[in-house]
């Protein structure tokens, strides 16, 4: 008997060794074994195609105590076949009772998790994961610039199923290799990555263990070996779609547009995914429509600048690291500074025709998308390209006047290009790339001088690591040039991200004879990257003529911002914590006349405790502002500096309900500004398939100096500004209800009603006045005449007006709510029901009355909503 038993671990031994041995290198190797028949994807693994190959465990907490093993097993095994790849899972749990279970939309798991990551390149830099929850739902992401980066916009085509039984849950994956990018012959090794999610536990474990501090993840991947033979496998996805689509809104007497109250709209097109080689792949759409997309939030914007809005639209969210080039820092107004701004392609029409009474136009809500490509991949010897084609139609405005109907362009045929390359040297560590971006319009007189021509933009970066990527240096400069009419160029040198008209600017000129604008902008940075204490000191710069606003961002020019930011972090739980992070930076911002525009200081503290409550604080203090916009075209003024703070937490984001509270003040020294901000976020999952969420928040605000006009008395120009009291509430109310999970429904409804009271007007005297109050003068009650809608101004009290503005009081109501049925009843095919439901209002009472205003925006005498309804329908054709 001891005879046989000791044969029997002589086998186990060598099964460990074949399959599951430790390379040269130190890192783990997995040999996947090729099988005749494949396994039936049913979650049970009862396929005789199971018997092959060797169960692998010996898993590593990465979280939350790094290093130590499991607290569960986990068994892992790989089979492949000529198309496919097969993953199989045994996720033992000594309490199958505990494991969590829920139900969510694809790529937002809400519970246990296995999954699997392939650096099918072995660039060690590039990972496709494929995950799946005990539930069902998948999760797939790419990571890119090892591990920096995720997209989980990326949604390949491949098949999962899972069952849970006494011992833990089963997971069975089939991933068609046309699925992931690798070269000819280059299936000798890839990188491999294995994860498991202990939900209750928020524990993370990996096969190949991966310290906490390390400078990346991918390098650090262990191996897959075995399949040397394999082919690749060029993907050749086809789908067309349908969409019915009717509108309601109030009718219009007298108006043909609107006078039905109704519209109605049949559309189609073809959305392809084609492998050009093997392993580049294009994307093309022709005449897309994201009807299914989800609005954007309300907002009341009083600021000089353009908001940004996030992408949603699933063409060009996929894969958007590749083609970004950013030159922005951080989070917020500066961070969002890129040479690709997707949501330019598609946009509203920027032109709007000149209605005389009596004349009705149907203007369209946005520009057509005739047709877009991308082009993505990256080859074995580590090249990264990224190519994004689109066309845009000639929109135009139909105009109805006494009988008599004609048309006017109010947005022209336009090419967007956006060219990306990048190149990995020394395994990595040096990335050299560039970015090439044009928009080129067809123009025609009655938008010429809207809008610029063409619009150039090239950028080159470069990144070095040192020290085992412990430390890091990045480059990204970039040149830009705007073309257009005489008119549009003014427009551009006039406009709020760069102010060439102020009387004070003595280090640019305004020329408006000029037909082009040239500028530079860029950011580097250096710093170091891992372990508990890290720091980064960084500059972007940005010159006065740097314009990329046709296909970019830019919400500022002429600025130069300089950061020392440092940070420390402690991951390992101790005490009553399970981690925390300490970071504070100082600043300081230049303008390219020499000026230092403004300095400070921010800090920030967050923490998780051992119950898995998060608490955090910060806040920041800046010093006088040199302010070159506040006057939009006007001489610089200084305005005082701000303090700021923060503070919130949030509880057990794991329980079936959890909510967070946050609120932040401002305090502007002079005591010309204040604001608070208080938020609440509650969720709450009465069963594994329903998740509610509502998401209220309230803001009151008030400013001394809000611009509100710009007039001119006695040969000079009078900057009108006057108090405001701001006061905004808003809500986001969330339900998703996830039948199974390739069967959701979702509900998104946004109430908003905000307001605004101007009062105490008065005109700027002396911008750069030393004392605060001496920059400004209030008019007088002798001056200021109040009518209902209009204040008219006697400014040198001889009892004639001299010049006036309209009253500018508001109060806005809006409601956005979308409503949507997603069925994927095949993978990459799908049937969409939508319906969207938008409610507005306005008046001039500048107060806020909450429940009279909601009730004012749904009572449907005074106020119909307009609805969209529309079905898509969409079915793939392609390699399986």
């Amino acid at each position: 008997m001891k005879r046989y038993l000791t044969a029997f671990i002589c086998l186990l031994m060598i099964n460990a060794i074949t399959f599951g041995q430790t390379a040269e290198n130190g890192k783990k190797q997995y040999k996947a074994v090729k099988v005749v028949t494949p396994p039936v994807i049913n979650g049970i693994l009862d396929d005789e195609a199971w018997q092959n190959g060797t169960w692998i465990d010996d898993f590593t907490q990465f979280e939350p105590y790094n290093g130590r093993a499991a607290s569960q097993r986990t068994e892992f095994k790989i089979i492949f076949d000529e198309d496919n790849l097969y993953v199989a899972f045994k996720a033992y749990d000594t309490s199958p009772d505990s494991i969590v279970n829920r139900l969510s939309r694809r790529d937002n798991s809400d519970g246990d998790l296995v999954g699997i990551i392939l650096d099918s390149y072995h660039d060690l830099r590039t990972g496709f994961l494929f995950g799946i929850s005990s539930s069902g739902v998948k999760y797939d992401q790419v990571f890119t610039n090892d591990g920096q980066n995720e997209d989980s916009s990326w949604d390949p085509n491949w098949w999962g199923k899972t069952s849970i039984n006494s011992e833990g849950w089963v997971a069975e994956m089939k991933i068609p290799f046309s699925q992931v990018r690798f070269e000819k012959n280059s299936g000798d090794i890839w990188g491999l990555q294995v994860a498991r999610q202990l939900y209750r536990k928020n524990e993370m474990s990996f096969w190949q263990h991966i310290p906490k501090d390390a400078p990346g993840l991918i390098h650090l991947f262990g191996e897959l070996a075995g399949l040397e033979n394999i082919k690749p496998r060029k993907i050749f996805d086809v789908t067309p779609y349908a969409v019915g689509k009717l509108e309601t809104f109030k009718a219009e007497p007298g108006n043909p547009f609107l006078d039905k109250g109704r519209l109605s709209k049949l559309n189609g097109g073809i959305d392809a995914k084609i492998g050009v080689t093997n392993n580049m792949t294009m994307d093309l759409t022709i005449n897309p429509d994201f009807g299914q997309v989800e609005a954007d939030p309300s907002e009341v914007n009083l600021s000089a600048y353009e908001t940004f809005f996030s992408e949603k639209r699933p063409f060009f969210v996929e894969g958007n690291n590749i083609t970004s080039f950013g030159i922005g820092i951080g989070d917020g107004d500066v961070g969002n500074d890129n040479l690709f701004y997707s949501r330019r392609i598609g946009r509203r029409p920027q032109g709007y025709p000149d209605l005389q009474d009596g004349m009705y136009a149907d203007v369209p809500r946005a520009t057509t998308i005739l047709g877009a490509a991308k082009l993505t991949g990256k080859t074995k010897n580590g090249l990264s390209l990224g190519f994004i084609e689109a066309v845009t139609a000639e929109e135009k405005a139909e105009i109805y006047s006494e009988g008599e109907t004609s048309y006017e362009t109010v947005e022209p045929l336009t090419n967007y290009f956006v060219g990306r390359v990048q190149k990995d040297f020394n395994e990595g560590k040096t990335i050299i790339g560039g970015i090439v971006t044009s928009t080129y319009r067809d123009l025609v007189p009655s938008v010429e001088d809207l809008m610029h021509r063409s619009a150039l933009s090239g950028g080159v970066d470069f990144t070095q690591y040192f020290k085992d990527k412990n430390w890091m240096f990045n480059l990204n400069t970039a040149v830009s040039q705007v073309s257009g009419t005489q008119k549009a160029i003014e427009n551009t040198q006039k406009s709020s991200a760069r102010y060439y008209q102020r009387p004070d600017n003595d280090y640019v000129t305004f020329d408006p004879t000029r037909t082009t604008l040239t500028g530079t902008g860029g950011r580097m940075q250096i710093g170091k990257m891992n372990g508990h204490l890290n720091f980064m000191g960084a500059m972007i710069w940005k010159s006065p003529g740097f314009e990329t606003n046709d296909i970019g961002y830019l919400r500022e020019a002429d600025q130069m911002l300089s950061v020392l930011w440092f940070g420390y972090s402690q991951w390992e739980p101790k005490w009553i914590y399970r981690r925390y992070n300490i970071n504070a930076d100082v600043f300081l911002i230049n303008n390219f006349g020499g000026d230092i525009v403004t300095k400070g200081f921010e800090w920030n503290v967050s923490t998780t405790l051992k119950n898995y409550w998060n608490f955090w604080t910060g806040g920041n203090i800046g010093s006088n502002v040199r302010d070159a916009t506040i006057l939009r075209g006007g001489p610089m003024m200084i305005t005082p500096g701000r303090i700021n703070g923060r503070i919130g937490f949030s509880t057990d984001y794991r329980k079936k309900l959890q909510f967070q509270v946050f609120t932040n003040f401002n305090q502007g020294f002079e005591k010309y500004f204040k604001s608070t901000y208080t938020g609440v976020d509650i969720t709450y999952k009465p069963t594994n398939y329903l998740s509610l969420s509502l998401n209220p928040g309230f803001n009151k605000s008030f400013t001394e100096l809000q611009y509100v006009t710009k007039r001119s008395y006695n040969n000079n120009d009078r900057y009108i500004f006057a108090s405001i009291d701001r006061n905004t509430i808003n809500a986001s109310l969330r339900i998703n209800l996830n039948i199974t999970p390739d069967l959701t429904l979702q509900y998104w409804g946004q109430p908003f009603i905000a307001s605004g009271k101007y009062y105490d007007h008065k005109y700027i005297v002396d911008p750069r006045a030393e004392k605060y109050s001496d920059r400004f003068h209030n008019y007088s009650e002798s001056q200021i005449i109040r009518g209902s809608d209009y204040y008219e101004i006697d400014e040198n009290s001889d009892g004639a007006v001299d010049y006036g503005f309209g009253k500018t009081d508001f109060n806005v109501q809006e409601f956005l709510s979308n409503f949507v049925v997603r069925w994927e009843y095949s993978p990459g095919s799908t049937v969409y029901l939508v319906w969207s439901q938008t409610r507005s209002g306005f008046n001039s009472s500048g107060t806020m009355d909450y429940f009279n205003d909601m009730g004012d925006l749904f009572n449907s005498d005074l106020n119909k909503p307009y609805n969209v309804f529309l079905v898509k329908f969409s079915y793939r054709f392609g390699l399986k």
